[in-house]
């Protein structure tokens, strides 16, 4: 092929100038031509490539890299290095990957040896010279999988092959993506065997350990630890039994210091018991911390940590607290009875397939059983068919046996009870607690409720919260998503709450200073403004609450939320068809973003603007006053901010029902006709700021979809009732002594954030 060597005259004409833009040659403007003209382009580039600032410098070192000039591109290298101010946080040289290429590939030409035993010899060099913590991040900057490099560097030669012109910065990134490639490719097949190596130099390693509970049963344990005397130990309990992830986590916790214990939950990894989720952690984590406690390499100090299913387990740890347990972390922590499978007893379907996936093998369950297309299917098929929630399973042709077991159990009874603290056995936690959820975390309202039973019950507990802008799986996560659920969270939000976990445990088992973003009990990230404020309580979060009323007077197109007590009695009627399968009725917000439908599936109240910026910052809470003519609904709400540019931003969201209202654990029936109050508390914990101008709306509706039981209102016991059981439409009277306590703080009077 036959390449416009224009092109590289212009390209070293344009290095001294940040700004400068390169032509490129016709020639050189397919991606595949770009591609193959980029060595030789850098090499004849080379010449004009002399300024020494750092941008310079760096651009001089990737064109020597991709010349393939690797002796020289190591020495520019050093003088880069000694001119750059690296950024703050950055824990890893961003070139290690093409400098341990670079030494490998010179070394091999040098020593007349195979570019494997070369790259043995370096990675070896290399690492040794890093701490365990610099070892861990460089390990896992270097596992970038060859094929993101290679689609990166595809993206770019796309956007940029039918292009005039370069930038400077857009010429570096095509480099930077060039050489990432070129060097991933190479030490990708080398790399698993090189960290190995180096790991067992720093640790000693025992995996698939067995572990006897009292009651028989056998669980199994893989321990990476420091090379030192008796540790405390990180101990991560879980179902979700991947090899090669437990491991990572085990060796995160060694890196920080401590003994990393990953244990797998009873029947999974080489653990032959049968796997029953949620029914055994009491007591299996208490086995588990009791043989840690007398290992040789334990100091007798154990502190748990992990997200989702893993804090669920921590919280089972703490309901009889071993004494060895000295701090737990428990992250997006889910509430069996209380979250999932059922939300304010009533039971959701969005993890239908989950008891499936974690109990059909010992690791990470089979693949076949991860098809959401199935369990949507599933669920649409059930919809329309009619049929109870009991005979669900008979529709997939697979029996769900938890959940069966779990729908014999509709009021929160001695069954979950047992599973995790319950009431005052919250005073026998006497241990400190960090927990960490996220605003985009559907198990934030249960996670913040351990905390709240927590003070409520126990004398001056030692409990913080952390809340962020943050979905499910990133609570526990070293980067944050920039976007989530449509809303683009503030950068103050990107917190490395890996980090913070071992900041928690150093400050607990070692004596550290608390960790800096611990100002307060309550630490949460106010969306909107680009800070994080702290509070003693959730109380104090706010300083005021104002109560709106459900007022049925138009406002609009919607109806009033009003500040005034009502002077008569009035309210608003719905009526809903429970044999219309057409019709959906639900209020979740599977997006942070809203655009109202006006669909009639539910009432929208709206109140007046703010006259100044304010903060929504705690708990909503309320009463709803209903009458229907029926023994039993489901309802359902949703909160939002109504900005002055006309969009709708999700604050909270509520579903439960209504005969469970005053008492989860025990079912009380409406009486048709008669007034009802249903009074709401366990609710999501709000952290937004809102400019002058915005309103709040309230959405309400009874609930009816495919991803909920349907309530047809019969008083039967909800997974027997079918479509038979519909009737008549529903008919329910919201009246206006229904409320919403907002908690509001004027920001304009606020102490000062931080």
């Amino acid at each position: 092929m036959r390449v416009d060597f224009r092109w590289a005259v212009l390209l070293a004409m344009a290095f001294t100038t940040v700004r400068g833009e390169v032509s490129v040659s016709p020639a050189a403007r397919s991606d595949a031509a770009l591609e193959a003209a980029i060595p030789g382009l850098a090499c004849q580039a080379l010449p004009g490539a002399h300024d020494d600032t750092p941008e310079a410098l760096e651009l001089r070192f990737r064109l020597l890299f991709t010349c393939g000039r690797y002796e020289q591109a190591l020495a520019s290298l050093e003088d880069w290095t000694r001119r750059r101010t690296p950024p703050p946080g950055e824990g890893v040289e961003p070139w290690l990957r093409l400098e341990l290429h670079a030494r490998a590939t010179e070394r091999a030409a040098r020593d007349k040896t195979s570019y494997d035993a070369a790259f043995k010899t370096v990675f070896a060099e290399k690492f040794t010279t890093l701490g365990d913590l610099a070892a861990l991040d460089a390990a896992w900057m270097l596992g970038l999988p060859p094929a993101v490099a290679r689609a990166n560097l595809e993206r770019r030669l796309k956007q940029f092959a039918g292009r005039e012109s370069l930038t400077q910065a857009e010429l570096l990134d095509l480099l930077y993506w060039h050489s990432a490639w070129q060097s991933e490719s190479a030490l990708a097949p080398l790399l698993d065997a090189a960290v190995a190596r180096d790991d067992a130099r720093r640790y000693l390693i025992e995996r698939g350990v067995p572990i006897r509970t009292r009651q028989g049963a056998t669980l199994t344990a893989d321990i990476v630890r420091p090379r030192t005397g008796p540790q405390p130990a990180a101990l991560r309990f879980t179902i979700y039994s991947d090899p090669g992830r437990n491991y990572e986590s085990a060796r995160n916790a060694a890196a920080h210091g401590y003994v990393g214990v990953l244990a797998s939950a009873r029947g999974k990894n080489l653990s032959t018991d049968r796997v029953q989720p949620w029914e055994t952690e009491v007591l299996d984590t208490w086995a588990v911390i009791d043989w840690i406690s007398h290992q040789p390499w334990s100091d007798g100090r154990v502190g748990m940590y992990g997200n989702s299913y893993d804090a669920f387990v921590q919280w089972a740890a703490a309901k009889n607290p071993h004494p060895a347990l000295k701090t737990i972390v428990p992250s997006a922590a889910s509430f069996p009875g209380n979250g999932l499978p059922m939300e304010h007893n009533v039971i959701q379907l969005a993890n239908y397939g989950w008891p499936l996936q974690v109990t059909s093998d010992r690791f990470m369950g089979d693949r076949a059983l991860f098809d959401r297309n199935r369990w949507s299917s599933l669920l649409e098929n059930w919809f329309a068919s009619g049929r109870p929630l009991r005979e669900i399973d008979a529709i997939d042709g697979t029996p769900n046996e938890i959940l069966q077991r779990q729908m014999r159990h509709p009021s929160f009874d001695a069954y979950w009870r047992a599973m995790q603290p319950y009431g005052r056995e919250f005073a026998k936690i006497r241990i400190p607690v960090l927990t960490l959820t996220g605003y985009f975390d559907d198990a934030r309202s249960v996670a913040v409720n351990y905390l709240v039973d927590h003070y409520r019950y126990a004398k001056h507990p030692e409990h913080y919260l952390v809340i962020g802008p943050w979905a499910h799986l990133e609570n526990l996560s070293t980067w944050k998503s920039a976007e989530v659920n449509g809303y683009a969270i503030d950068p103050a939000g990107n917190v490395d709450t890996w980090a913070l976990v071992y900041q928690w445990f150093d400050h607990v088992m070692r004596g550290a200073p608390l960790p800096a973003l611990l100002e307060d009990r309550i630490n949460y990230q106010l969306m909107g403004s680009n800070t994080w404020s702290h509070a003693p309580s959730i109380a104090a979060m706010s300083g005021r609450t104002l109560r709106l009323y459900l007022s049925p007077e138009p406002a609009g197109k919607r109806l009033t939320l009003s500040p005034r007590v009502p002077s008569r009695d009035a309210f608003a009627a719905q009526t809903v068809d429970f044999a219309d399968r057409k019709t959906r009725n639900s209020l979740y917000p599977a997006s942070a973003w809203f655009d109202p439908p006006d669909d009639g599936t539910y009432l929208a109240y709206l109140s007046e603007p703010f006259d100044r910026a304010v903060c929504v910052c705690g708990l909503v809470t309320g009463a709803l006053q209903a009458v229907i003519d029926r023994r039993d609904f489901d309802f359902t709400w949703a909160l939002y901010e109504a900005t002055p540019d006309g969009k709708y931003f999700n604050l909270a969201y509520y579903l439960g029902r209504a005969s469970y209202a005053r008492d989860p654990a025990h079912r009380k029936l409406l009486t048709p006709g008669k007034r009802a109050t249903l009074p709401f508390t366990q609710t999501p914990l709000v952290g937004k700021q809102l400019p002058a101008g915005s309103r709040l709306m309230l959405l309400l509706t009874v609930n009816k979809n495919p991803y909920a039981q349907v309530n047809y209102g019969t008083g039967k016991d909800v997974s027997d009732e079918s479509i038979a059981d519909a009737g008549q439409p529903l008919h329910v009277r919201w009246h206006n002594a229904s409320y919403i306590d907002v908690p509001l703080r004027d920001l304009a009077t606020a102490r000062p954030v931080k």
